[in-house]
């Protein structure tokens, strides 16, 4: 039981740290970094001509997102929709699509059947930033619609199950070595301690 939770232990976390290392690296860049947006790295190309899915105007949810994605097809453009907004007045859909390295925001024009496509490549660290936070708890009813999107969602999850993983092999690891729990409980204690002092001061 030892030897097989040790391998376990060892291999499962040697697997998952590259996704670790992109969590904890990607933390700095949310809690800290602002990088400015950069007008002149944005291109721009209106395409004419489109075919418009019937009905698309008064879809709402995956269904629209179903459509919409019939549109990016057309216009060469790949990755998730975040959100579709739709002006009635001007019978326009605005369509932001993200992926790593890339934003793009497409400006449809029902009636003229034309799209204005807006791309603006993103740095390396909005690229992590973007991991970090997708697939995300926002629009959920929408969200995975791009495939690679629902592969990093399953690689996420797959992470947290494997930390929780580590986190109680770790602990029966430790147990079963004597010369080592005392010195386990004395940090175990101090860590027990400095997350209740960091709870209580926030909601104090």
């Amino acid at each position: 039981m030892y030897i097989w939770t040790r391998d376990l232990h060892l291999y499962l976390g040697l697997f998952v740290s590259p996704f670790l290392l992109l969590f904890a690296v990607s933390v700095f860049f949310l809690n800290h970094a602002r990088t400015p947006v950069d007008a002149t790295s944005t291109e721009k190309v209106t395409i004419h001509d489109l075919r418009i899915p019937s009905g698309i105007e008064e879809m709402q949810g995956m269904e629209r997102v179903d459509r919409a994605a019939e549109i990016l097809a057309q216009v060469g453009v790949t990755g998730e929709i975040n959100f579709i907004r739709y002006v009635p007045k001007e019978r326009r859909l605005v369509i932001p699509v993200v992926k790593p390295g890339v934003e793009t925001t497409i400006d449809l024009n029902v009636e003229a059947r034309t799209a204005t496509v807006s791309r603006r490549k993103t740095t390396t660290w909005e690229t992590l930033s973007y991991l970090h936070r997708s697939p995300g708890p926002h629009n959920v009813a929408i969200r995975g619609n791009w495939f690679w999107t629902q592969v990093w969602r399953w690689f996420s999850d797959a992470t947290v199950y494997v930390v929780l993983f580590l986190s109680m092999t770790g602990i029966y690891l430790w147990a079963v070595l004597r010369s080592e729990r005392k010195v386990g409980l004395i940090l175990l204690l101090a860590g027990a301690i400095s997350f209740g002092g960091i709870v209580y001061v926030v909601i104090a």
